[in-house]
């Protein structure tokens, strides 16, 4: 307990995270935490907070949405087993409640497919969840039979019988390539007769004469101290030579898909930095994940349809120190949204990419259309959020994501799209890049993505009648480049034109108002275009156009600003 850092360590999870009086007790207990420190729970400033979060060195990851503590433990242990090959077990404690949540079988299911005989999930069954009885309440063999058809091993005990505890420890601990369910057995609140096995005390804390007479029904008072067993012995394994960067270059006179660019992208780096891994949620042929995959199998995980706990794995191996990219279609990341505010909370360092962006994907129809990722992403705390529109910006972006800190989502197109930026161009986080400009600019255009290439067309459109037009490329939606659209809407007499294949709400849109409201607000005239009715399926084209995204009604939209403009000066 005092080398937290220890390589060899064992990992424990709350994945009850309410049940934090009980770790925190226990690392008391160790010897590592005060009296005062143990008084403070739950105070304003006291890394004892309500529910575990890693301003502890113990505790790897915040708990307390249900569901999340055996997925991220999933994670940890397939560090210890196929990455470090070290000799450390992953504990998880579950709550009987969360039994019921589809995350939990995902980690079963992938934990068995695994083989991850290092994992054992202690199950606190005792009946009683936040309102009344859970669904199994103590039906043992309901749980056990659960986890062998899952190919887990399954223990049933008394969870108040210290020789069946350590039996099954002992059990659980043999070698074995199936992970270990502990079903014990509990009654909630037992010794103290005000609550033993009563509804109705969920989160409720006993006043001090309850607290007087329970201490005393529980034998008075102790001060347990205890000292852990020492972890193995030994070192993991060397991480992989790394060389150096070679980001893939991609012509001007060609169209590549910006997802094509991430996963080559991401093969590179796997081959410069020995700490980068990767996992997908069986669409690496689409995401091209599969480009790293065949470069480097033994740091590629197969998460298949589980996006929740591909986002969890990514969690856990970020808690070893790796550095993760996840990525699926960004459509099916809105199932994994609680896992990822939960990373946010959990200080983690996990790179996405969301792929199949937009109506632009085509003729697959709404269910597969990323439409509100950037509304989600950019709502998570301390995230990064890009948005390339051609391979070479995709390609430095995907390199720039490997040392940025926190959450960072990377959205990318289905969509061949023309190569606007040389290889050697930088891109830095936050940054954006004007595309075209001259000092009598009278509107700016705003794009992201593929609505840059139908910007620059409608640039095109409205220099040929006569009308001077700013193209931006916005590709850092948060941070946004703040400055530099102010700058370029005040230049152009604060006309503006946003255009995004998102939803209206949350987007692009949202990050350039906001911008220009500021401490000090820009006086500007927006016009906002973006996905506002249900698409269905046609062409990448057709579907733009349905949307109001291509070049004609990006100018026109242009026209009909500055024709208010020319109603005004009259």
């Amino acid at each position: 307990m005092s080398h937290p850092e220890n390589p060899n360590n064992d990992h424990l999870i709350f994945s009850k995270g309410h049940a934090s009086p009980l770790l925190y007790a226990m690392l008391k207990a160790a010897g590592v935490i005060s009296d005062a420190e143990l008084l403070s729970y739950r105070r304003f400033g006291s890394p004892l907070q309500g529910h575990p979060v890693p301003t502890l060195p113990w505790v790897d990851v915040a708990t307390g949405s249900l569901g999340q503590g055996l997925p991220v433990g999933v994670g940890i242990a397939l560090s210890g087993k196929y990455l470090e090959k070290a000799p450390y077990r992953v504990w998880v404690l579950l709550g009987d409640s969360e039994m019921s949540e589809g995350s939990i079988w995902e980690a079963f299911d992938h934990a068995r497919h695994t083989k991850l005989g290092n994992l054992i999930a202690i199950l606190d069954m005792n009946r009683l969840g936040q309102r009344g009885q859970t669904p199994l309440g103590w039906d043992s063999a309901a749980y056990a039979a659960r986890a062998r058809a899952f190919g887990w091993r399954a223990l049933e005990i008394d969870g108040h019988d210290p020789a069946a505890i350590s039996g099954a420890y002992a059990e659980a601990l043999g070698a074995s390539d199936a992970p270990a369910l502990i079903v014990a057995r509990t009654v909630k609140g037992k010794g103290v007769s005000l609550v033993e096995d009563k509804d109705g005390w969920h989160g409720k804390a006993l006043d001090e004469a309850q607290c007087a007479k329970a201490i005393e029904e529980l034998g008075g008072m102790r001060d347990i101290v205890i000292e852990p067993e020492a972890p193995a012995p030994g070192e993991p394994a060397p991480r992989p030579t790394a060389g150096p960067l070679r980001l893939p270059v991609y012509e001007r006179s060609t169209a590549v898909a910006t997802r094509k660019a991430y996963g080559d992208a991401l093969k590179a780096l796997g081959a410069a930095r020995a700490e980068l891994v990767a996992v997908d949620a069986e669409v690496n042929n689409s995401t091209f994940a599969e480009e790293f995959a065949k470069a480097h199998p033994d740091r590629y995980f197969e998460m298949f349809i589980s996006e929740q706990q591909m986002v969890a794995a990514a969690v856990g191996l970020s808690v070893r120190r790796w550095s993760p990219f996840a990525s699926t279609f960004a459509a099916f990341l809105t199932r994994a949204h609680d896992f990822l505010r939960m990373a946010a909370v959990s200080r983690a360092d996990i790179r996405v990419c969301g792929s199949h962006a937009g109506v632009s994907i085509g003729e697959d129809g709404p269910s597969q259309m990323g439409l509100e990722d950037l509304a989600m992403m950019r709502a998570v705390h301390g995230s990064t959020v890009l948005y390339p529109c051609c391979a070479n910006q995709a390609a430095r972006l995907v390199a720039a994501m490997a040392d940025q800190k926190g959450i960072v989502y990377l959205r990318t197109t289905r969509e061949k799209t023309p190569i606007l930026y040389d290889a050697t161009e930088a891109f830095p986080i936050g940054g954006s890049k004007v595309l075209r400009e001259t000092p009598h600019d009278r509107v700016t255009i705003i794009a992201a993505g593929i609505t840059v290439h139908e910007a620059l067309k409608a640039h095109a459109e409205l220099e040929a009648s006569g009308l001077s037009a700013r193209v931006l490329d916005a590709y850092g939606i948060k941070p946004i480049d703040a400055a530099g659209i102010r700058a370029a809407v005040q230049a152009t007499a604060g006309n503006a034109v946003v255009v995004e294949d998102h939803w209206a709400e949350g987007g692009l849109g949202d990050a350039v108002l906001e911008a220009l409201a500021g401490e000090e607000p820009v006086v500007a005239r927006v016009i906002h275009l973006a996905v506002r009715e249900m698409p269905g399926s046609g062409t990448p084209a057709e579907l733009l156009r349905a949307a109001g995204l291509d070049a004609s009604s990006i100018a026109g939209a242009a026209k009909r600003l500055l024709s208010g403009d020319a109603r005004r000066a009259r």
